[in-house]
C-alpha cells in the first residue's frame, strides 16, 4: 500500500469562465489555457494568482477530438481514430527497448502535412512492449483492464537554454525520457533513456479516470479525488545529468525508493485533467440525478384536494460542470510543510523520517532542473532550499542507526556547512550517563578530518571530536590528532586520551609518535624525548608512514612542514629524510611535493636548493627508484654539485652522505677514475671543503646509469680554468669517447695526468691512439720547449715504453719521428727488436 502524507500541494481554485460546456482543453505558450466544445476554440489567460480570462474564440471545421499545443500553433484532431484492439486471452509479457520489435506489432508512418524531404528526418524507435490479461477468477469488466493516460515526459539538460528564453525546443539538451501509461488501478512509469527500465509501481486505491506525469508529481483523478503522488524523475534525471553523484561528493534518493501519496483530495464529479505549469485544470460534471417532479391533480367538484410525485430524469443540458483551476503551491512553500512534517517522525528514528525529507529533497531537485522557468529570487530560494535539505538528510543519516549511515557525507557536503556548523546540531546531552555515537556522524568528521579542510575546530569543538573517538573508534583517535582541523586542541587533553588508550589493537607506534608530537606542543623535551627512545628508527619511520600528517600537512592548498618536522630536522635530520622517502616509496607523497616541503621546512626561496633536499635525493637514488624518474633526478644532483662548485657555496648542514657512503652503497655512483686523483693532487691550493660535492659530481659522472650527454650543456659554469672543473669536463668528455680532445686539454693544463690518464683509458680499440696522438702530440711539444718541457719528456719516455712493447719494429720505426736524435730512441728500438726472442 502506498504511504499517504496528508500534506497541501494544493493552493487557491478558479472557475473557468467557459460559455459552452467543455469536451477537450489543453495549456500552452506561457499563460495560455484553451477549451474545446463541438466545433469551437475558446483561449483564456492564466497568469500566476489572477483571475481567468477570456482572450479569444475560433472554430474549426469538424467536431474537435484531440486538443494539443505545439510552439507552432494549436493542433486538433477532428478525424474519429479506429478503437483499439485488445488481446485479453493471451499471457501477460512485457518487452524492453529493441526487444519490443518481437511484439509482432507493425508501425508505419505516414507524411501527412509534411513535405516529402522532411519525412527522412523521422524514423521509428521501439521502446516497450507491455500486454496485460485479466484475472478472469475476478470477473473483472472490460473496462477495468483499460490502459489510459500514455504519456512521454521529456527532461532537458539544466541550464540548456539561454536566459532569455527565446530559443526552440530544437536548442534543449534531452537529458532524461519517462514513459508513463496506467491501468484504471495501477500506473507504470519506465525510464527509457539509454535503456528501457521500470522505475516506479502506482497502486490506486481506487479506480482511476486519467492521470497526468509532471517532472515533480504524478495527479491522477478518480471520480470524487484528486491524488498527488510522488515521481522519480528528478532521481533518475541527475544520475544522467552529474556522474558524482552517488559517491562520497554528492548523493540523490536513490531511484528505487517508494513512492507516496501526498494528498488525496476531496473533488466530486471529476471527468478530465491536464497540467500547465503549476496549474492543474479540472473537468468536473455532475451526474444527472432524478428529480422530483410535483403535480397538482385535477380539481373536481366535491373532489379532495391533493398531490402526487412523478419522476423524471432531466436533459443533459441540465446536468451542472464546471472546469476549474486548481494552482499548486510553490515548491519551497510545500518543502518548508514537508520538513515540518518530518519533525514529527524525528525522535522517533525511523526510516519514514529519512523517506519524507527523500522526497522534499527530489521535489527541490526537480524545480531547479527547470531553472530556465525561474526567476532569479526564486531560483536562489531553491537553493537554499536544496542546501537545507541536504542538511536535514545528513542528519538523520549522521544520527540514525541505518545501513546507509555513509550517505551522511555527501549530503553534509553538499549541504554547505563547515564541520563546526555540523558540530553544532549534534545532540551532546547524555541521560544516562554513556554517550553513544551513530556510524553516521563517525564516518562524516573522519573523512572530513582526512580531507585537509582550511577549517580550525575551536578548543571546544576539538575537544568534543576527540571524546567521541576515544568513545566510538579509538584506533582513529592517533590519525584524527594529526588534522589541521585539530590544531586547537589543548596537548593535556589529547596526551590524557593517548594515555588511556588500549594499545593492544592499535600500532603502538603511532600512538607513540603522536605523544610525542604533542609533547612537542606542551614544551615537554623530555617526555619527547622519551617517547622518541622506545622505538627503533626503523620502526618510527613505519609510523610516520602510516599518519604522514605527523610531518605534512596541507593548509590552503600549500605544504606546511610541522613542529614536529621542524624538530627533526634540528635533532634527527637522517630519520626525516628517511621518512618522506618511506612516504614516497609508499605513495604518500610525490617527489615534487616532498621537494617543496624541504624547501620551506628549511626556509628556502623557490630557486635555493638546502642540502637536506639534496640529501633527499641521494636517498632516493640509493632506493633504487624506477628508470622514468631516475634521469630527472640525475640532472637535479649534478645541477646542484656544479652550482655549489662554481659558486664556491657550500652545504648549509653536513650532508648526511658523503661520497665514499654513496659509492659503496648504490650502484648509480661509480668509482672514480685513478687519474682523477692524479689531476687533483696538482692542485696544492684547492679549497678543501668543496671536495664531498666534487667527488659526488665525478662519481655520478663514473657510474653505469648518467646520460652524461644530456648534462654538457649545463658545465659551463664550471670553468676548465679550475683542476676541480677540468676532471670534470675531462670525465664527461672521455665518457662520450672524445679521447683526443681529452688528451689535448691534459696535455695543456695538466701534463702529468696525462699518462696516467692513457694508461686507463687508451685500452683494446682505443690503444693506437698512443702513437697515433699522445706520441707525435708529445713530440711537437718538446720541440717546442718552455717549462713544462721535463714534463713532456718523462711523458714520452713512458709513451714509446707502452709503443715498443704494442708495435713491430717496422710499425715503430715509421711512427717515429724524422727529424728525432737516434741516440734517444736506440734503447726503445732495441727493446723492440729483442722482444719476441725474449717471449
Amino acid at each position: 500500500m502506498v504511504q499517504l502524507y496528508n500534506l497541501h500541494p494544493f493552493g487557491s481554485q478558479q472557475v473557468v469562465p467557459c460559455k459552452l460546456e467543455p469536451e477537450q482543453f489543453c495549456g500552452g505558450g506561457r499563460d495560455a489555457l484553451f477549451v474545446a466544445s463541438g466545433c469551437k476554440v475558446e483561449a483564456f489567460a492564466v497568469a500566476g494568482q489572477e483571475l481567468c480570462r477570456p482572450r479569444c474564440a475560433f472554430s474549426t471545421l469538424g467536431r474537435v477530438l484531440r486538443l494539443a499545443y505545439s510552439e507552432a500553433g494549436i493542433c486538433n484532431e477532428t478525424l474519429q481514430p479506429e478503437p483499439d484492439d485488445f488481446v485479453i486471452c493471451q499471457k501477460p509479457m512485457e518487452l524492453l527497448g529493441e526487444k519490443s520489435e518481437q511484439s509482432g506489432v507493425s508501425v508505419t508512418l505516414e507524411s501527412i502535412g509534411l513535405a516529402d524531404e522532411k519525412i527522412k528526418y523521422f524514423h521509428v524507435q521501439h521502446l516497450l512492449y507491455r500486454r496485460f490479461a485479466p484475472d478472469i477468477s475476478s470477473y473483472v469488466l472490460s473496462d477495468d483492464i483499460k490502459l489510459h493516460s500514455l504519456q512521454l515526459l521529456p527532461i532537458y539538460q539544466t541550464g540548456s537554454l539561454p536566459s532569455d528564453r527565446k530559443s526552440s525546443s530544437q536548442e534543449k539538451e534531452l537529458l532524461s525520457l519517462f514513459c508513463f501509461f496506467s491501468l484504471p488501478h495501477v500506473g507504470y512509469l519506465y525510464m527509457v533513456v539509454k535503456s528501457v527500465e521500470l522505475m516506479s509501481v502506482y497502486q490506486y486505491p481506487e479506480k482511476s479516470q486519467q492521470a497526468v506525469l509532471t517532472p515533480q508529481f504524478l495527479h491522477v483523478i478518480t471520480s470524487n479525488y484528486l491524488q498527488c503522488y510522488t515521481v522519480r524523475c528528478s532521481a533518475a534525471a541527475a544520475r544522467e545529468e552529474d556522474p558524482y553523484v552517488d559517491t562520497t561528493l554528492k548523493a540523490c534518493p536513490p531511484v528505487s525508493m517508494d513512492v507516496c501519496a501526498l494528498r488525496i483530495q476531496l473533488f466530486i464529479g471529476l471527468k478530465a485533467i491536464c497540467h500547465f505549469k503549476n496549474h492543474i485544470i479540472l473537468l468536473t460534471k455532475a451526474d444527472p440525478e432524478t428529480i422530483p417532479e410535483r403535480k397538482e391533480s385535477s380539481k373536481r367538484l366535491g373532489s379532495k384536494k391533493g398531490t402526487s410525485v412523478n419522476l423524471r430524469t432531466p436533459p443533459a443540458a441540465e446536468a451542472g460542470w464546471n472546469l476549474y483551476i486548481v494552482n499548486t503551491i510553490s515548491s519551497v512553500q510545500l518543502y518548508k510543510e514537508m520538513v515540518d512534517y518530518s519533525n514529527t517522525y524525528k525522535t522517533a528514528k525511523t526510516q519514514s523520517c529519512i523517506h519524507l525529507l527523500s522526497e522534499a529533497h527530489l521535489l527541490v531537485r526537480a524545480a531547479l532542473m527547470d531553472a530556465c522557468q525561474l526567476e532569479p529570487g526564486e531560483k536562489a530560494e531553491l537553493v537554499e532550499a536544496f542546501k537545507d535539505s541536504c542538511a536535514h538528510l545528513g542528519d538523520c543519516y549522521s544520527r540514525l542507526d541505518t545501513q546507509y549511515s555513509h550517505l551522511a557525507l555527501p549530503y553534509y557536503k553538499m549541504s554547505g556547512l563547515s564541520m563546526a556548523e555540523v558540530l553544532a546540531r549534534v545532540d551532546w546531552a547524555v541521560e544516562d550517563g554513556s554517550q553513544k555515537y551513530e556510524r553516521g556522524l563517525i564516518f562524516y568528521i573522519n573523512h572530513s578530518l582526512y580531507e585537509n579542510l582550511d577549517e580550525e575546530l575551536s578548543e571546544e569543538l576539538a575537544a568534543k571530536v576527540v571524546q567521541m573517538f576515544y568513545v566510538a573508534e579509538p584506533k582513529q583517535l592517533p590519525h584524527i590528532l594529526c588534522s589541521p582541523s585539530m590544531k586547537n586542541i589543548d596537548p593535556l587533553t589529547a596526551m590524557s586520551y593517548l594515555r588511556k588508550l588500549d594499545t593492544s589493537g592499535l600500532s603502538s607506534v603511532l600512538v607513540t609518535l603522536t605523544k610525542a608530537a604533542m609533547a612537542l606542543k606542551m614544551g615537554d623535551l623530555d617526555v619527547h624525548r622519551n617517547e622518541m627512545k622506545s622505538h627503533s628508527e626503523m620502526k618510527l619511520v613505519c609510523g610516520f608512514i602510516l599518519e604522514p600528517r605527523l610531518l605534512i600537512q596541507q593548509r590552503k592548498g600549500q605544504m606546511v612542514p610541522t613542529e614536529f618536522a621542524v624538530h627533526l630536522k634540528e635533532t634527527q635530520p637522517g630519520l626525516l629524510v628517511a621518512s618522506v622517502l618511506g612516504l614516497q616509496k609508499n605513495n604518500k607523497i610525490a617527489i615534487e611535493e616532498a621537494d617543496s616541503f624541504f624547501k620551506v621546512l628549511c626556509g628556502k626561496d623557490e630557486d635555493t636548493i638546502p642540502q637536506l633536499l639534496v640529501d633527499f635525493w641521494e636517498a632516493l637514488l640509493v632506493a633504487r627508484l624506477p628508470d622514468v624518474v631516475l634521469q630527472e633526478l640525475f640532472f637535479k644532483l649534478t645541477s646542484q654539485y656544479i652550482w655549489r662548485l662554481s659558486k664556491k657555496q657550500p652545504p648549509d648542514t653536513i650532508p648526511l652522505r658523503t661520497s665514499e657512503d654513496l659509492i659503496n652503497t648504490c650502484s648509480h655512483y661509480g668509482l672514480i677514475n685513478p687519474w682523477v686523483n692524479v689531476l687533483l693532487s696538482s692542485d696544492t691550493l684547492g679549497d678543501k671543503n668543496f671536495m664531498e660535492d666534487l667527488s659526488k659530481l665525478q662519481s655520478l659522472i663514473c657510474g653505469p646509469s648518467f646520460d652524461i650527454a644530456s648534462i654538457i650543456p649545463f658545465l659551463e659554469p664550471l670553468s676548465e680554468d679550475t683542476v676541480a672543473g677540468l676532471s670534470v669536463h675531462v670525465l664527461c668528455y672521455t665518457r662520450l669517447k672524445e679521447y683526443e680532445q681529452c688528451i689535448d686539454r691534459l696535455l695543456e693544463r695538466c701534463p702529468e695526468a696525462v699518462i696516467p690518464y692513457a694508461n686507463h683509458e687508451l685500452k683494446e680499440e682505443n690503444r693506437t691512439l698512443w702513437w697515433k696522438k699522445l706520441l707525435p702530440e708529445l713530440c711537437q711539444r718538446i720541440k717546442r720547449g718552455g717549462e713544462k718541457y721535463q714534463l713532456y719528456l718523462s711523458s714520452l719516455k713512458e709513451t714509446l715504453s707502452v709503443v715498443a712493447v704494442e708495435l713491430e719494429l717496422r710499425d715503430f720505426l715509421n711512427v717515429l719521428p724524422e727529424d728525432g736524435t737516434a741516440a734517444f730512441f736506440l734503447p726503445y728500438l732495441l727493446y723492440c727488436s729483442r722482444k719476441k726472442s725474449l717471449t
